[in-house]
């Protein structure tokens, strides 16, 4: 099971959290004293790291395990780069094995159990008191203030798990995230320099990634080695010496350069990098013999940032007409090319990168063919454009709002990751908004402005788009109270309609107006207008008001607790996400799901049984504005009379 980047830690009581153990992940299987290890690419662990396969040997049970070995140092810290020598080298390190999961038992599958069960059973049968074998422990709800211990420790990070997840294997979800202290990569050893001065065997590695096929250089470092592991490395280089560039262009280098085949990775931690994506103090941390070199390069930080200069009008788009609505995959795969050569394209189907102007700043595009939805062959280019015609639709709900980034840098099914603060790390011209708590520290928020940023953001590989509640201008008042129906996997949608009907019941018994949408995924979200007059809090309180009023006549498959482990098979009734920084998809947002699917606004006549989430997607939303417009203007408008209100619910 893979886990996604996230880049800040968090406070939930539905989750648990464990340190995030700087070594070799590793799965374990062991039969009656019979006991195998291998790494994530299922390379074999069992000879490498035989101090750990002689402990698992005496532990006789019939299992499959999932944890990580790392080098214990003085300090009862784990360090990569002992383990790192002690792979090659064979030197002197004590290892241990922290295990986190079991997925197999004396014959039986634990996959499906929750995280919780596992570890539970886990515990009960680890060793006690083991030289070797040990049990990750875990704690819950408060993963920041567990984040800032691990940081002053000197660890790498924390995982943060949804306690009641299963496991799924070979897929990165955002049920299990990790929050990383440093920056780090993987990264492609692609030449190396000649030393300088006294120095021996090179001067530093020339490193790369793949964006695609394609090997792209982000810069060298020559820091981070001692004489040993110079030595070490200069040796594995060697048998790989080519005179093939392994680059579409030549960098710049100080000193000449050695090519070698694009095979070894190794592990670099970094402070930034720059608007050419190069790595800024690349620090050499070991080499990863369990990583392949073209399987494991996905950089997740920052992208460049933009430039500036004249604009761009943005129009109307101008769609072709589909046959059906109710389009599925294989219809999107079916209309892609109308779409793409009938709207009105931002940027061109015959160019992989494009410079274009839009409101007096230069916005560069890059990696154009990348494909965000593999399956229906839509790439980044395709969400760009969709962006830039859907504009006069969703700007109104993203102008002046902070926003919380999700970005995919390599699509849907790529690692993603949350970015919120963005101090220092985009371009000036944008505007940012200060935002300061006591719970959750200072950040920078990115604020969506114009046409321009609203792009730029895209361009970061932001499928979806996350603006706060409230506008900077008023930024402690929301334009609109959500309740927000979050279904179980197990639910139906003629589940969520259902309850949506019945809170539209509560809220024209109360004379509340209010305006729905799909959530995109597998929710619908129902906004109430509050013209920026009410807090927060009380916007909360409107929503809690309003969902207790729903329950009692959905209980049967509705809840209104918080944690998921709590509302097994039931809808959750949301009324949190009416608090400051908390986002949801806006309305015209793509999201990150199959179909590209986009969070559409429903009139409430559309809202009964047989609709569903992916008839509204990138190829067939064109047709729906233009024939209907944006009929969710009235959010924006003059909001309710909360006293008038409130009256009327104490009267019911």
């Amino acid at each position: 099971m893979l886990a996604t980047l996230t880049d800040e830690p968090f406070d939930d009581a539905g989750w648990i959290y464990e340190i995030k153990w700087d070594g070799y992940r590793a799965v374990s299987y062991l039969n009656k004293g019979e006991v195998e290890i291998l790494s994530r690419n299922n390379l074999s662990f069992t000879q490498k790291f035989i101090e750990v396969t002689n402990a698992l040997k005496q532990w006789n049970i019939d299992a499959v395990l999932d944890g990580e070995i790392v080098a214990m140092n003085e300090e009862g810290v784990a360090n990569f780069q002992q383990l790192q020598n002690f792979a090659t080298k064979g030197e002197d390190v004590h290892l241990e094995y922290y295990i986190f999961d079991i997925l197999w038992l004396d014959g039986k599958d634990l996959t499906d159990l929750t995280l919780l069960e596992r570890k539970s059973i886990l515990q009960s049968i680890i060793p006690q008191n083991d030289a070797v074998i040990k049990f990750s422990d875990h704690i819950e709800e408060k993963g920041t203030e567990f984040f800032e211990l691990a940081t002053k420790r000197g660890l790498e990070g924390i995982m943060a798990k949804k306690a009641d997840s299963t496991y799924t294997k070979n897929f990165r979800t955002k049920q299990w995230l990790k929050i990383k202290n440093n920056k780090r990569l993987e990264a492609i050893i692609c030449g190396f320099t000649e030393g300088r001065k006294s120095r021996k065997h090179f001067g530093a590695l020339v490193l790369g990634k793949y964006e695609g096929n394609k090997l792209i250089y982000i810069g060298h470092t020559g820091t981070g080695f001692n004489e040993k592991s110079l030595n070490e490395v200069e040796k594995k280089l060697t048998p790989l010496v080519t005179d093939k560039l392994p680059f579409p262009k030549k960098p710049k280098t100080n000193m000449p350069v050695t090519w070698v085949k694009p095979k070894l990775v190794c592990e670099i931690k970094f402070s930034e990098i720059t608007d050419e994506g190069i790595l800024r103090h690349p620090v050499f941390m070991g080499l990863r013999e369990d990583k392949e070199a073209k399987n494991e390069m996905n950089v997740e930080v920052v992208d460049a940032d933009e430039r500036n200069k004249s604009k761009v009008k943005i129009k109307k788009s101008k769609t072709t007409e589909t046959k059906n609505p109710e389009s599925d995959n294989s219809q999107i795969k079916k209309n892609h090319k109308l779409k793409t050569t009938n709207s009105k394209q931002l940027l061109p189907l015959t160019s992989k990168e494009e410079t274009i102007n839009i409101n007096g700043h230069d916005l560069k595009f890059t990696n154009l063919d990348k494909l965000y939805w593999p399956d229906e062959k839509i790439t980044k280019r395709d969400m760009l454009n969709y962006y830039y015609n859907i504009m006069p639709y969703i700007l109104p709900y993203m102008k002046d709002r902070p926003q919380s980034l999700n970005r995919f840098p390599n699509g849907i099914k790529g690692e993603s990751f949350y970015q919120k603060n963005v101090g220092g790390k985009v371009a000036d011209w944008l505007t940012t908004y200060d935002y300061k708590s006591e719970s959750s520290g200072d950040k920078k928020f990115l604020v969506c402005t114009d046409e321009a940023s609203l792009m730029y953001i895209a361009s970061l590989g932001c499928i979806e788009m996350n603006p706060w509640h409230s506008r900077i201008q008023t930024a402690e008042n929301p334009d609109w109270c959500v309740v927000d129906l979050d279904p179980d996997d197990n639910n139906t949608y003629d589940q969520v309609i259902e309850v949506a009907q019945v809170v539209k019941k509560v809220l024209d018994a109360i004379d509340v107006p209010a305006y729905p949408k799909t959530s995109g995924s597998t929710g619908m979200h129902i906004y109430i207008p509050l013209g920026a007059k009410y807090s927060y809090e009380q916007s909360k309180l409107l929503a809690e008001l309003i969902v207790n009023m729903v329950y009692p006549e959905v209980a049967e498959f509705t809840s209104l607790e918080r944690n998921p482990s709590k509302r097994k098979g039931k809808i959750y009734l949301d009324f949190l996400q009416n608090r400051t920084i908390q986002t949801i998809a806006a309305p015209y947002s793509l999201r990150p799901k199959p179909g590209a699917t986009v969070s559409t606004p429903l009139d409430w006549s559309e809202v009964k049984k047989g609709l569903t989430i992916k008839q509204f997607n990138i190829t067939t939303i064109f047709d729906r504005v233009k024939n209907v417009g944006d009929i969710f203007k009235p959010v924006l408008e003059k909001g309710i009379d909360l006293k008038k209100t409130l009256e009327k619910i104490n009267g019911l």
